[in-house]
Formats: structure tokens, sequence, C-alpha cells
């Protein structure tokens, strides 16, 4: 005989025990198993089960996927073979187990791996027809009939939608006119493809819905008549996987993205059940609910209130989403304690949660107070008071609860009842723990970079004939001459006019030398032409100068805090300045220049660091006549920086250009010449401030002044 994996052949005998009475009913003559045969048929496995009376109808079941079993139940039916198991290892199947249960037999099919199957009556015999594997697993796979199709007539299709799930999956939603409609699924190609046979669409609901803003593995969903059927063919992108499920009459296609692992068999957050395949009509909740017990580690109670019936189809949806599938369908909820699920109707759980609620609080004003130490290491005592008795729904304490904290030894002394104590040592616990201390440093890297050009001339000339004694100037005619000078003390002082010395200043005619820059004198070039007689001279001077300057100034601040913990560094100067006080008398008041680093930092599970980080660089400016300006760089920012990693935070560049160039008009523009007659100045300055931050953990306290 073989073994069973999980569940004992006790809990699979009994795990449909109402499903057939509330399915079928009980046949005039019982039925008798009197033979299990196996064959390969056109590459299907066929089982024929021989009975000693035709059945009524077909038998419905279910099947699991791990291990990989079909269940079928056949109400007043007893297994006349002698034993329970047959083995026939043919092809995909191993064997057949027939267990008596009361009131019925179930044959259960042990597969070597999962597979649809089909059911027929041929006379006395019950056929069982298994799809090839192969074929089950491609996805050119022909139509898998989800459910069969049980209405005569065509019904209109309701209503479609869809919907997103709190795991990321597409849910289509259809609303079908009954429970009898049929329903084939197949997966073609990259799409699948749902039909709904003997249906019509109505024309408000034939439309393409584009749903790729929902952030699901659906990209689109197409719906059309074709013939008596309607077709909807699903567009997902990516790996995905999906499962179907019918609630009375709502029928639901998910999808959601493929896990990785491919050991588990996950179908999102919170569903890790094994799965499965059902397919019920209009059963009874609780009978259906003891089904779910059966193949679980879980004992399921239920309420008396839980009524009704329902019709449902499931295939390959992990157990406990069945269980959440049938409990919102019939308006129930659930309550685990251990491994026992108390499951009743909404109402009724939240009226007796509501109950136990008022008796805890009917005892805790009658149970007596106790009084509890709490010693300290890490954590201010009259802290954790404060947050102990704080009002409203701040308060943990109840309300005839103390704590009394005394500073001199760190110590916490709480009274309440036991279980408010209980509480307050799981908090003290979390909250007295050593808290890690990040080492922080900045680096303020302040660069600059000029450059300077000046070219300038100065042109002049001078004519000492008339200072020396002589005939000034040029003869016009016998009684007029006249005299050149860069300016008219010049000419006055030549022709005798005036005592006025001549100088370069006077008897320049073009004065625009080069400008000095940093404080240094531009470079020189002079030369005179002048007569034998050294009376009569033209002056010509060329000045330039280039300068290239760089300099770079650096700023660390380090500090070290706690996790959590603002921390401030701070360096500076105060300047004074005189102001006016609203008596009209002045007062002295200060502005200051500092270099601050104000940052919080957080240290993440994965062992990066947050920084909240507000870093400024002060200097002193010009003065004005309010008071002495203040240059200031200031960057407010968070970042996310990896232990011991380096990242640039912010940064400003200038850069200033100046370009200017003086003439004499006319003269200034003649070509090559004019030269002689301008002055050009050419400035370039660039300045840069970056900001380095280095995040560090501290492991003891010897790295923290490294």
């Amino acid at each position: 005989m073989m073994k069973t994996s999980k569940w004992s052949w006790r809990a699979f005998a009994a795990a449909a025990a109402m499903v057939a009475s509330a399915c079928w009913g009980v046949a005039q003559a019982a039925p008798v198993v009197e033979n299990v045969r196996g064959s390969m048929q056109g590459g299907a496995e066929v089982v024929r089960i021989d009975f000693s009376e035709p059945l009524t109808s077909v038998p419905t079941g279910f099947a699991i996927q791990s291990p990989a079993r079909i269940a079928l139940d056949i109400p007043g039916a007893t297994n006349g073979l002698g034993r329970s198991a047959v083995d026939l290892n043919v092809g995909n199947l191993r064997s057949v187990n027939v267990v008596q249960a009361p009131d019925r037999a179930r044959l259960v099919l042990n597969l070597k791996a999962s597979t649809n199957y089909r059911t027929q009556i041929d006379g006395k015999s019950l056929i069982v027809t298994l799809d090839p594997v192969a074929q089950a697993s491609t996805g050119s796979a022909p139509a898998q009939a989800f459910a069969e199709s049980r209405n005569r007539d065509t019904q209109p299709i309701r209503d479609l939608d869809f919907r997103r799930g709190p795991d990321g999956s597409g849910r289509v939603v259809v609303d079908l006119p009954s429970n009898q409609v049929g329903v084939d699924i197949r997966q073609q190609g990259q799409s699948l493809v749902v039909e709904f046979l003997k249906s019509t669409l109505p024309e408000g609901l034939r439309r393409r819905m584009d749903v790729t803003d929902f952030g699901t593995p659906i990209q689109a969903v197409s719906t059309f008549q074709q013939g008596d059927r309607v077709r909807m063919v699903i567009e997902p992108r990516g790996a995905w996987e999906h499962s179907a499920y019918q609630s009375d009459n709502q029928f639901v296609v998910e999808v959601r993205t493929q896990r990785q692992d491919p050991n588990k068999l996950s179908q999102g957050p919170g569903y890790t059940g094994e799965k499965l395949s059902l397919n019920f009509q209009n059963i009874e909740v609780r009978s259906l609910l003891q089904v779910i017990a059966d193949f679980t580690n879980f004992n399921i109670v239920t309420s008396d209130s839980v009524t009704g019936g329902v019709t449902l189809r499931l295939k390959d949806v992990p157990w406990d989403q069945a269980l959440d599938i049938i409990l919102q369908a019939k308006g129930l909820g659930m309550r685990r304690t251990g491994n026992v699920l108390w499951i009743a109707p909404k109402d009724e759980i939240a009226a007796k949660e509501k109950l136990e609620l008022e008796a805890q609080a009917a005892i805790q004003t009658l149970e007596p107070l106790r009084t509890q130490g709490f010693v300290l290491n890490y954590t201010k005592a009259a802290d954790v008071a404060v947050q102990l008795t704080g009002s409203g729904a701040s308060r943990i304490l109840s309300a005839r609860g103390s704590a009394i904290a005394e500073p001199r030894t760190n110590q916490l002394f709480v009274t309440d009842v036991p279980s408010k104590l209980e509480q307050v040592q799981q908090l003290v616990q979390r909250l007295d723990i050593a808290v890690r201390q990040v080492l922080i440093e900045a680096r303020i890297v302040e660069a600059s970079d000029s450059f300077g050009k000046s070219l300038g001339v100065r042109l002049g000339g001078s004519d000492l004939r008339g200072v020396r004694g002589g005939d000034a100037g040029y003869a016009l005619n016998n009684s007029n001459r006249v005299a050149f000078g860069g300016s008219y003390d010049a000419v006055s002082g030549t022709t005798g006019e005036s005592n006025t010395a001549l100088t370069t200043l006077n008897t320049s005619v073009v004065n625009l030398p080069a400008v000095g820059v940093g404080g240094f004198t531009p470079s020189t070039f002079a030369i005179s032409i002048f007569s034998s007689a050294a009376n009569r001279f033209l002056n010509l001077e060329l000045s330039a100068l280039e300068a290239d300057g760089k300099g770079k100034l650096v700023s660390s601040p380090r500090i070290v805090t706690a996790d959590k913990t603002k921390a401030l560094i701070e360096q500076g100067t105060e300047f004074p300045y005189q102001q006016a006080t609203s008596s009209g008398a002045t007062s002295v008041a200060f502005r200051r220049a500092t270099l601050k680093l104000e940052v919080t930092p957080q240290i993440t599970p994965e062992g990066n660091i947050i920084l909240d980080l507000d870093i400024a660089k002060d200097s002193r400016g010009e003065t004005t006549a309010a008071g002495i300006a203040i240059n200031t760089k200031h960057i407010k920012t968070q970042v996310l920086v990896e232990n011991g990693g380096t990242v640039v935070i912010g940064g400003i560049f200038e850069l200033t250009e100046t370009e200017q160039e003086t003439r004499v008009p006319l003269l200034g523009d003649i070509p090559v010449a004019g030269n002689l007659f301008k002055n050009r100045q050419r400035q370039a300055t660039k300045q840069e401030m970056l900001v380095f931050i280095t995040p560090k953990m501290v492991a003891d306290r010897q790295a923290a002044g490294r």
C-alpha cells in the first residue's frame, strides 16, 4: 500500500463526509465497487471502475497537487474488492485506493504528477480519463473545462470588473447570470483565454480595458462575442502564473508574478498553503469547511450560526486562499488560537471580542495592584515614567497605575495590575538597550582659480627749445609759430608763458598704461626718438601684466552622536557693530560667522545610515554703513550613505569673467597702429565649493578618536 506524505487515510476518508449527502440523493440500491482497471487509450490514462449498480450521476470530487491525487466520492457505495489498494502503474497513474467511509466510498487516484481529469458513466462503470501531463503543462494545450456548461439557453454576462490584489496581483471579476455557466480556460502563447459557454455579452461590456496603470502583471483585458460564447483575452507580461475560482455567480481569474523559488507553492504574501482544486455545487458551508480542515493541520470550530450553501469551483489555489474565498463569500470571520480556527459571522466575532474586552476591563478594576522595580542602564528612568503615564491613548498603564522615577539610582517603580506590569517589562526590555553611535565627518573644500591680463600704452612728446632759451615750436609764417604738447601745462611751459616743469604726465598724448593685479606693478618697455640736439623728444611706453592664482581652503568638522540623536558642532567669530536702540542711543550687537555641522543619523536595518544634515560655512564680508556683511554658504538635506562611504552632498560653482577695452576715439580704430592708442584688460575668477560627508558606525571608543 502506498504511504501518504502528509495526511492520514482517516483524514482522507473523512474529508467529504457531509459533501455526498449535500450533493446527491441516496440511490435505491447501494452500488458496490467490484473491479478497478487501468489502461492507456490514445496516449491518456483511463481508469475504469465497475459497480454492481449503475450510478445515478457523475460523482464530484477534488484534486490536490502535493501529493498529486484525485478524490471522487460515491454516496451510498461500498467496497466489494476485499482490499483497499489497487496497484496499476499505468503511465502517470500509480495506484487507486478505495476507502470506506460512512454512507459513501471514496476513490483516491494516486498520481505521479498533477493533471486534469474527466469523468463519464458507461453503464455500470465509471470511466475517469486523465489528461496527458505534457499536454497539461504546455502553454498550447487545448481548452480545459473549468466548469461544465449546464444551462440550456444562452444567458447574458452581467458585469465585468478589474481589481488590484493586495500582493500586486491582477484580478478580473466576472458577474455571471447563474452558477450553471460553463467556463473554459487555456493559455495561448503569452495570453490567457477564458471562454464562457452559451453566453452573450451586452454592447456596453464589449470593450478593451487598458489596466497598465494598476501596476499588475496584466496589461489589457479584451472581451467580445464569438458565436454562442463570450471570449475574454487577458494579456499579462513577464513571468506569471494564474489561478481561477468561482463563488456562486462570481467568477475570478487572478494573475500574479511568478515566484523565482520553484520549491515554494506560495501564491503571494499570506498564502503559503499547498495547492488544491475543488468543484462543488450547492454544498453546505459547514461541510465545505470540514473538507478544508481534513487537509490541513488545523482544527476548525464552526459556530452554530454558520449556515447556507455555496457553489464553489477552485483550480490550483492554495488551501488558505480557498478558505479566505469561502469566508468572504459568506461574510464570515476567523480567529486563530494555536492550531484551532474558530469561524463565525463577523458580527458574532465582533460581539464576542467586545464582551471579552469589557470583561477584561472589569477585571482590571477589581484586580489587586502590585509594585515592581526596574533598574535601567541606558535609558533615563524619568523619560520612561513620562511615557508610561502619558495622557489619552498614549498612556500604557491602567487608570489605577502609577510610575515613580528615582534619578539617583536610575530606577523605575511601577504600581499596576500584573498584566500591565508584564507590558511594562516588555517595554523596558526594548527601550533599555545600548544605542549605536555614528561618527560623522564633513569636509568642506573651497577652491579658487583666478586669471588676469592687462595690456596698455603711453605715448607722448616734448620740445625743450623754448625751455632752454631758443625759439619754441614751429614757424607758421614770419610772425607766428605753433607749439605742441600733451597738455596745456606742457605747451605753456614750452613757450615760456609759465614756469611749469615738463613731466611724463603733462607731455603724454596717450596715457593708457596696464593696470596692476594683486598689488603687482606691470612690466614696461619704453622707446624715445629725439633730435641730435636732444631738445625734441617722441616717447613710447608699452606695459603688460598677466597674473594667475590658485587657492584651496579645507574645513573638516567631525562629531560623534548616538543613533537618531541630533548633534551640533560649531566654530567661528562674532563681529561687533553699532546699532540704534528704541531710545535713540546706540548699543553693540554681534554678527556670527561660523562653521557649523548639525546632523541627525539613523541606522537602517541593512547597515546603511540616513543623515539629516544642516551645514553652514560663513565668512566675513565687506564692511558697510549698517555693519559687517556676512558671506554665507548653507546646505540642508537628507541623504542615505553606506557605512564608511563618502558622498558629495552638494556644491556651488561660480565663474566671473570680465573684459574691458579703453581707447582713443578714431585713433584706436586704425588697423594695427590703433593698438598704440588702446588699453585692454581681461579677468576670469573661478570659485567652487564641495561638501563631502563620511558617516561611520562606531564599534568601540577608540574608533571615535581616529
